[in-house]
């Protein structure tokens, strides 16, 4: 009994160029799209392509809304440390102060 025989370069390169005439002429015997059929994928390509516009542009819409938002609320953070504190929130603080002094005096005895 024989054992296998492996193939040499010129077996491979051969089946190779079989492989490749075989595929090409079933290429070639595939039936060609109609004039209808081109147009109708054009059509298609041209929503998925106006969906895709309407996509983009909705989201730089939406990143712009949320850039104004992020610049209103720095301007309103900005306007609130500038403002000078009122009445109250002076004696808050104060309060505050005395708050955490009279507890420094208790822990240390």
């Amino acid at each position: 009994m024989k054992g296998y025989k492996e193939p040499g370069f010129q077996e491979r390169a051969a089946a190779s160029d079989r492989a490749k005439k075989k595929a090409l002429e079933r290429m070639k015997a595939a039936p060609k799209p109609t004039e209808a059929e081109l147009a109708a994928r054009a059509a298609r390509r041209a929503e998925r392509d106006a969906k895709a516009a309407s996509k983009r542009a909705a989201a730089a819409e939406a990143r712009e809304q949320e850039r104004a938002k992020a610049l209103e609320a720095e301007r309103k953070r900005a306007e609130m440390e500038a403002a000078e504190p009122t009445e109250a929130e002076r004696k808050m603080a104060r309060d505050e102060r005395y708050a955490a002094r009279k507890e420094r005096k208790r822990r240390k005895s």
